[in-house]
């Protein structure tokens, strides 16, 4: 039985086909204007499809959003290609996702071109300056509405704090979400009826690393470099960072300290999925071809492993057990990006003018419902106009 709070308003589901045209625009729109991470692209992703269009329940969202904590790779370039797969199967799974990529990859094309053109990159610390307030509330908002759906029992509220305590702790996220879900599966198991055994029920694919022979940049190499990190990387943009410079600057010795920073800044600057860093390191590395080269290899494996777990995800619901695993990595999740969004307003929030701008968007967001790209957008305006008034940061 659905609980309550799924699908705000009142609304249905829209079950009509979605166009792929529709796919694209909203998916382009998307990787053009979503900074701040995967926890800001996630929220903007669920007001797009959850409030505005009515494509998903929140059930069905927080799901998603679950397995796709599951499994390697870039989590908000896999929430978009779940998302497709929900409403065209493979050709929205190919459209969405490509959509959501591709912006950020021709603009972090162009901060890698400047880069090698002009030996630096461009400094636009008072652009983020406007936008990380905003992001602080769009997140805050998509908390606020899934939180309910999540934690609708005391005994999920009670995971969830759990696992909140242990992210604060630095317990790894796998260890946080496994153990949630496990604990919730284990709890429910104790009911008189049971499901399928829990060892059964999300598979673990674990390749061996690609190996590349230390020498001149090929294309093979950095292909297969970028296929290895996209295919086992589990976490944040941080640690993106310890796999690249093991592979980069240690062993391989292709880039230097000070590149690798660069890469990452220039990653981190530029909406869309933050790993686009592999456009402006392959750009760096062997131009055009390079950044075309590793942007494929480290995005190919979240293609590959959302088309093997997307069908799985309804038959999951279907066992009691499984539905309970779910369960317990959904509020899990939740709980990860609430302490994500925790530090991140550390950060943004740094001054007057920047909590202003936050608890105005957070206003706009949760009482006019103004849409999410509008208001990144509107933070981004400020933070350039404050700067060239000499104002920012």
């Amino acid at each position: 039985m659905r609980a309550p709070g799924f699908v705000r308003d009142d609304r249905r589901v829209d079950e009509a086909p979605t166009s792929l045209l529709e796919l694209a625009a909203l998916f382009l729109r998307l990787g053009a204007t979503a900074f701040g991470g995967p926890a800001a692209h996630i929220a903007m992703m669920r007001d797009e499809v959850v409030r505005r269009r009515g494509w998903l329940s929140d059930e069905r969202f927080l799901d998603l959003l679950g397995a796709t904590n599951l499994i390697p790779g870039p989590n908000s370039t896999e929430m978009a290609i779940h998302i497709g797969w929900a409403r065209r199967r493979w050709a929205g799974l190919l459209v969405a996702g490509v959509s959501f990529i591709v912006p950020a990859m021709l603009i972090t094309g162009v901060l890698g071109w400047a880069y090698v053109r002009f030996g630096r990159r461009p400094q636009v610390g008072w652009l983020l300056w406007g936008v990380k307030p905003v992001v602080v509330a769009v997140v805050l908002q998509a908390l606020w509405n899934l939180t309910p759906a999540a934690a609708r029992s005391w005994p999920l509220r009670a995971v969830g704090a759990l696992a909140v305590v242990a992210a604060c702790l630095g317990v790894n996220e796998l260890v946080t979400l496994f153990g949630s879900a496990a604990l919730v599966a284990a709890l429910r198991a104790r009911r008189p009826r049971g499901g399928a055994p829990l060892g059964q029920i999300v598979p673990v694919w674990s390749p061996t690393a690609t190996s590349v022979a230390l020498g001149a940049v090929s294309l093979s190499g950095l292909f297969g470099v970028f296929l290895k990190i996209g295919s086992v990387l589990f976490g944040s943009g941080y640690v993106l960072v310890a796999f690249l410079r093991a592979d980069l600057v240690q062993r391989l010795h292709w880039l230097t300290e000070g590149q690798l920073i660069d890469a990452v800044a220039a990653g981190q600057v530029t909406p869309g999925p933050v790993f686009t860093t592999a456009t402006f390191i392959g750009y760096l590395l062997a131009g055009p071809r390079g950044a075309l080269v590793a942007t494929a290899g480290i995005f190919l494996p979240a293609f590959v492993f959302v088309a093997a777990s997307g069908p799985l995800v309804p038959k999951l619901r279907a066992s009691p057990v499984a539905s309970a695993f779910l369960d317990g990595l959904n509020v899990a999740s939740l709980a990860l990006m609430a302490v994500v969004t925790a530090q991140l307003a550390r950060t943004a929030i740094v001054d007057v003018p920047s909590a202003v701008l936050g608890v105005t968007g957070a206003v706009l967001l949760m009482r006019f419902k103004l849409n999410a790209t509008w208001l990144m957008l509107g933070g981004a305006a400020i933070g350039i106009g404050l700067h060239l008034v000499g104002l920012s940061r």
